[in-house]
């Protein structure tokens, strides 16, 4: 038997099913080793040595790797196509060896670009060696991102406490946000006038032209400042009398654009659907992998991690068949479209991501699909089919109308779809007009019949105020548009680094934009300040093109990291000797105008507030960054950063601070959702509930309420993660080894999984509302909870209402439930031999200590008789001993305590009650 490696368990159920019983196909669960987080782990003075460590919830997975490779041929190494896939495979294989696991075992490398059943036997049917210059790249990578965050973390924690920490790409992506931010605030809007004029041709027929020219001079955006001008503009529009002075035609085609990449399908679902980056990649990774679709379980679209916009012959020949199928034969192109990558790294450039069958369309797939995985399928498959479709055809039109002096000009323009084209199957959005898009509110616009030398009547004058807008803030798509112009990065990578950037606190979302907090743009001063070089775009984007050289086998990567060390650590010693108030100087200058805006009385920014002649500026504490006075310790006056100069929060307050904050409306029933602050923390809630009403007898009914996780920032919480959290549990997929479904939920002890009996918290940067089945799988395996306890059994049914009692193994031993009631079984009890006669007792008095009502009712004659038995002696012992505590009435005190400690023990819950309590 052959065994084949690949990195996710429904990786390896759908190809396991391809290749059959001559295969054992198992899944490493991503990297099965990493480099150790301290210090020392890559060693420049030895070559770049790197110290690897296994993780530990890989070891399993590597053990029963090596019982699969007992008396194997091959291992064939099947991770993804890319760098990361090769660098996952070159580790798989480095452990084996190193355990003597691969004696007289051939070792292949195979890749497939789609989960196909063609595409993986062909993969399998061509074989090669592990590609070492990718390998390589990674281990450039790996270790140029290591050193860095290990440099230089120390430094930015020593000379700027309360930061945290500072990555290699990450900076300088942060850079670019908070560079948009300062833009926005040294922003001074200017007031502008335009005047538009309805208008009618001779045959009645209503059009609009705006103003263009006034007094022979053409205007300019700003060219109309103030309301005289626009009042100047009407008098001499009402004076004149316009006639058709230009006429032009033209027609204009509107080509499709190339299939998604990485970046750009990150960029339209961010536009169109309004997903993150990685929620993004996580629902493509599902489609990647492979959905059940009618018993059969197949890989919808292609491998989504690729710079590359071409389409395999095959792929193309089923598109131009479908379009023909589906459209009349003008949509149809003579011949096929081609498209180049603009990709420098060969390697990298794989297929572009499309669906793996395109006659499969979205409405064939809708009901095997949740509302994401079919919202993303048919955007990649409309995309698809649109490369392939003509080209859409309008026709512009554009008059100018003039006055008899010619003067005065209005401008008329408008656009109409002659022919759709690729139109008829998808619109790209933007987020910002390009150049190359038609005019938004021209297209669509018909004007009436128009000549020159026509005459045409003013019906209405319209001026209108406008003020110049500052550049928008960072949308995901427009960050990561900008980061792949620039070249930093890889669209692999987005994903992740926008949400590092999120979890360390330096930037948040809202409304969809990022906006720099202060703790992000401190560490952005500091690293201009004294590491310039290293979070410029030029030299990012160079050291990248580096990789990509590595990769293709064209520089050797030792020299690459030598050369970048070198310059790095004599920077790094460069701030061995740097005082703290030199920090101070050069971040109070670079953030001063962020930190003390101009005031509206015209007074100074930096003036205390608290003594008055005092000057403020920027402070560093044990706790990070703050604002403070230069008469310290006579004045103490201090502020937060973010904070007015009053010493009260700038910005918006925080939500649920000035009462609930309507996120919006549940689109189902349309009940408003806020976002609320109680006792115990934020949560959202749906609706306002039912009050009670005695006089009609109707109890209170409460709205549905979900508590906010601790990692989720109030501020950043939207419509959209309100219902998700209203939606808790969700199921997330299923637990390969027992079929059973993982749930996704948020409990008293905060976001869970939970499988069977089994719970597993959830921490770190694994979010509740988007982890997906393969990362649940993951840490369920790696907890090795599941399936160490014993099923549970069924002892027949209660005898007070007929519900089923069971027999469960506990975190604390075995234990017999009846609804909510849970009680241990005691230690002379064996869980598989215990009876329904046995168990009742138990039940009944567990209940009666935790107060339920009608306890005594619940249990059957026989156990009614033990427990009557039992309360018997146990008033027996009582009366026995209640002399003795008459006798000891001096001690009042002890006695005291003694009930104290037993009220303490009633409270507290049993061993078995707290087991899956987070449910």
């Amino acid at each position: 038997m052959d065994v084949v490696i690949v990195e996710s368990p429904a990786k390896a159920r759908t190809i396991n099913k391809y290749l059959g019983t001559d295969f054992s196909v198992l899944a490493s669960f991503g990297h099965v080793r990493d480099l150790p987080a301290r210090d020392g782990s890559v060693r420049p003075d030895d070559g770049f040595a790197m110290d690897w460590e296994v993780d530990q919830r890989a070891e399993k997975q590597l053990k029963e790797i090596g019982r699969a490779l007992k008396g194997a041929r091959r291992l064939y190494l099947a991770t993804d196509p890319d760098r990361e896939g090769e660098a996952i495979s070159w580790h798989v294989r480095d452990v084996l060896a190193q355990r003597g696991l691969l004696k007289d075992v051939e070792v292949r490398r195979v890749t497939f670009n789609a989960i196909t059943e063609r595409a993986v036997g062909e993969a399998m049917a061509q074989p090669r060696d592990l590609d070492q210059p990718l390998i390589d790249a990674y281990l450039a990578r790996r270790a140029l991102d290591y050193l860095v965050g290990f440099t230089l973390s120390p430094v930015l924690w020593r000379k700027l406490p309360g930061s945290r920490s500072a990555g290699r790409v990450q900076s300088v992506a942060l850079r670019l946000i908070c560079e948009r931010e300062a833009e926005i605030e040294r922003f001074r809007s200017q007031e502008y006038w335009t005047v538009d004029v309805d208008l009618a041709n001779q045959q009645g027929q209503p059009f609009t032209a705006r103003l263009s020219h006034l007094e022979g001079t053409k205007l300019d955006k700003l060219s109309l400042g103030s309301a005289a001008d626009a009042e100047r503009a009407r008098a001499a529009i009402e004076a004149g009398d316009f006639t058709v002075a230009k006429v032009a035609r033209k027609e204009a085609r509107r080509h499709p654009s190339p299939p998604f990449t990485t970046s750009t399908l990150q960029q339209e679902a961010a536009r169109k659907l309004h997903f993150s980056t990685t929620r993004t990649m996580q629902v493509a990774q599902r489609l990647y992998e492979g959905i059940a679709l009618d018993g059969e379980t197949v890989g919808l679209i292609t491998y989504m991690r690729t710079d590359g916009v071409q389409i395999a012959p095959e792929g193309i020949a089923r598109v131009r068949e479908l379009i023909g199928r589906d459209f009349a034969p003008p949509f149809l192109p003579d011949q096929p479209r081609a498209y180049k990558t603009k990709a420098k790294n060969a390697q990298e450039a794989h297929e572009a991501i499309r669906p793996t069958d395109v006659m499969r369309r979205p409405a064939d797939v809708a009901r095997f699909l949740d509302r994401d995985q079919l919202r993303l399928y048919e955007l990649i498959w409309k995309r698809t089919v649109a490369s392939q479709m003509a080209s859409a055809v309008l026709d512009q039109v554009g008059v100018d109308l003039a006055d008899a002096s010619g003067a005065t000009v209005l401008r008329a323009t408008g656009s109409q779809v002659r022919f759709e084209g690729f139109l008829a199957v998808y619109r790209e959005d933007r987020d910002e007009p390009t150049e190359s898009a038609p005019d938004a509110e021209a297209e669509g616009r018909i004007l009436p019949p128009l000549d020159e030398g026509q005459g045409v009547a003013t019906t209405a004058i319209r001026p209108e105020q406008h003020f110049t807008q500052p550049p928008p803030r960072y949308s995901e798509a427009a960050l990561v548009r900008r980061m792949e112009e620039l070249g930093i990065g890889r669209p692999s990578t987005y994903a992740s680094i926008l949400q590092v950037l999120q979890d360390r606190d330096y930037v948040r979302l809202d409304q969809r934009r990022f906006i720099p907090e202060d703790r992000g743009r401190l560490v952005i001063a500091f690293l201009e300040s004294f590491f310039k070089r290293y979070v410029e775009y030029n030299f990012t984007a160079d050291l990248e093109n580096q990789l990509d050289e590595i990769s293709g086998g064209r520089l050797d990567w030792k020299t690459v990291l030598g050369a970048f060390w070198h310059d790095f650590t004599e920077a790094v010693e460069g701030t061995r000797n740097l005082r703290v108030s030199e920090v101070l100087d050069a971040l109070d200058a670079d953030l001063g105008p962020h930190l003390f805006p101009p005031r509206a009385d015209g007074s100074d920014p930096r003036a205390c507030p608290a003594c008055g002649d005092g000057r403020l500026s920027l402070k560093l504490g044990r706790y990070g960054a703050f604002i403070g006075c230069s008469n310290y310790p006579d004045c103490r006056f201090t502020q937060e950063l973010g904070a007015s100069a009053s010493g009260e929060a700038g910005g918006q307050p925080a939500p649920g601070e000035d009462g609930p904050r309507e996120l919006g409306s549940d689109p189902e029933n349309g009940e408003a959702v806020t976002l609320r602050k109680g006792p115990y923390g934020f949560y959202v809630q749906r609706g306002e509930g039912i009050a009670a009403d005695k006089a009609k007898k109707q109890k209170a009914v409460k709205p549905p309420r979900a508590s906010l996780p601790k990692a989720m920032d109030p501020a950043s919480v939207d419509l959209e993660k309100a219902l998700g959290l209203l939606a808790l549990p969700r199921r997330v997929g299923l637990y390969p080894d027992s079929g059973e479904d993982i749930l996704a939920g948020i409990g008293r002890f905060g976001p869970y999984l939970k499988v069977g009996d089994t719970y597993v918290s959830l921490k770190g940067d694994d979010d509740v509302l988007t982890i997906g089945e393969n990362r649940a799988v993951e840490l369920i395996a790696a907890s090795g909870k599941h399936g160490k306890r014993a099923p549970a059994r069924e002892l027949g049914a209660h005898p007070g209402d007929g519900k089923p009692v069971v027999v469960k193994d506990g975190r604390y031993g075995p234990y017999v439930e009846h609804g909510r009631i849970r009680a241990t079984l005691r230690k002379d009890m064996e869980r598989d031999s215990v009876s329904l006669e046995e168990a009742l007792p138990l039940l009944a008095a567990k209940a009666e200590k935790a107060g339920v009502k009608g306890a005594g009712k619940t249990a059957s004659k026989t156990s009614a008789a033990k427990k009557t038995t039992t309360s018997k002696t146990t008033a027996t012992k009582t009366t026995t001993k209640k002399p003795a505590a008459k006798t000891a009435s001096a001690k009042k005190p002890a006695t005291k305590k003694t009930t104290a400690k037993k009220a303490t023990t009633r409270k507290a819950p049993s061993k078995a009650a707290g087991d899956g309590a987070e449910s």
